[in-house]
């Protein structure tokens, strides 16, 4: 391109032009700071300095000089029900939701917000009222998650299985995990009013929308257990062989009993050995530790343990295997063995737990439904010190 003499010309133009755009924007810029309160820049001050509290006063003054600053009656609302101050965070969303010259959007926000404030206070029937009423909307998914919530606090497990239909006809991710979770609990129900036909079609039902769920199959095996149908129940148990593995150990003291009563404790022994060798569980051992104990005696739960150590070297098996030592030990050694167990006993005793994946709880027992964060099946069938020592 070759230089002309007219862009001379053009250059200073575009330079002014530029500059003119710059003195408007900033002079813009100052006239809309000076129609802010000075109560806004305080609360700005005091946010930087980490001071909280101070920051929500200033802000709230805010508030009552300018009503039409939206987007602070949301941050302030939020921040409220974040500090448990739900009765504040009601107070500021309702005077929201009551304003007749808020935006559609706006609106829906406001009711959302309000919503999980009540939540947050335990309000459930305002709380499930609004978010039903945010059907269509932009909040929608996130209102059933809110109305799933409710409904498992509630034990409505009727309506959490519908919400959870709905989620996954909306979201196209399957929920049938939690769905079966839920036909387990309606079992649960029925079996505390002896109502064993209505159970088992519970667990069918929890089977059908999710095969894979242990915790049907080992209800089913009880409920053939408990009618003396032992073979069933056997039958039933082994299939967690094929769901999960790793939750044979919860149904290996059932699988023995109803060998037991079959007559064929031999070939119960024999499939738990199987079991062990295929995968390694300190429960699995203490259940075989003791049938062998009781049917060959002392030296053969010895070899057992011994042997599985050495396989899978753990401190709760070294406590199995002093234990089994005890058992055929001379007079004048047993304090020292005994001393060492006990020792090893009280650091075992913060290994054998069950450990929650999602939030980290303990308990000695097993749990399907987390008691801390609710979680379905995030507890490990498998102790700690297995998944690591993870104390």
């Amino acid at each position: 391109m070759e230089f002309e003499p007219w862009m001379l010309l053009v250059f200073p133009l575009f330079f002014g032009m530029g500059w003119l755009a710059a003195r408007i924007d900033i002079k813009e810029l100052l006239t809309e700071s000076s129609t802010l309160p000075r109560s806004y820049f305080q609360g700005l001050n005091f946010l930087l300095n980490e001071q909280q509290d101070e920051a929500i006063e200033a802000f709230i003054e805010v508030v009552k000089v300018d009503p039409q600053t939206i987007e602070l009656h949301f941050a302030l609302g939020s921040l409220f029900r974040r500090r448990g101050e739900v009765d504040r965070a009601i107070r500021m969303h309702l005077n929201l939701v009551e304003r007749g010259d808020l935006e559609e959007g706006k609106q829906q926000q406001a009711l959302f917000e309000l919503a999980q404030d009540y939540l947050k206070a335990g309000i459930f029937d305002r709380a499930e009222t609004i978010f039903t009423d945010l059907e269509g909307t932009s909040y929608e998914k996130s209102a059933l998650d809110f109305l799933l919530e409710i409904y498992q606090k509630e034990k409505d497990w009727l309506r959490a299985i519908d919400i959870s239909q709905r989620l996954t006809a909306l979201t196209g991710i399957p929920h049938s995990k939690e769905a079966a979770f839920f036909y387990c609990e309606m079992a649960a129900l029925e079996l505390a009013k002896k109502q064993i036909d209505a159970a088992t079609v519970h667990l069918e039902q929890a089977l059908n929308v999710n095969p894979q769920g242990v915790r049907a199959t080992m209800m089913l095996g009880d409920l053939a257990m408990a009618a003396g149908n032992s073979q069933r129940a056997l039958d039933l148990w082994k299939r967690i062989e094929q769901q999960d593995v790793q939750y044979l150990p919860l149904v290996a003291e059932r699988v023995l009993q109803a060998y037991r009563q079959l007559g064929a404790e031999g070939e119960g022994i024999a499939l738990l050995e199987k079991y062990l060798a295929k995968d390694p569980s300190l429960d699995m051992m203490n259940v075989l530790f003791g049938a062998v104990l009781q049917r060959d005696g002392a030296e053969a739960a010895y070899k057992l343990v011994r042997n599985e150590l050495r396989r899978h070297p753990t401190l709760l098996g070294l406590d199995k295997l002093l234990e089994a030592t005890l058992l055929d030990v001379k007079m004048e050694r047993r304090a020292d063995i005994e001393l060492v167990k006990n020792l090893v006993y009280q650091r075992t005793r913060t290994l054998s737990m069950y450990r929650c994946k999602r939030c980290g709880f303990k308990a000695r027992q097993f749990y399907w439904h987390c008691p801390a964060c609710y979680g379905w099946e995030t507890y490990s069938p498998r102790r700690t010190e297995e998944l690591g020592g993870q104390i």
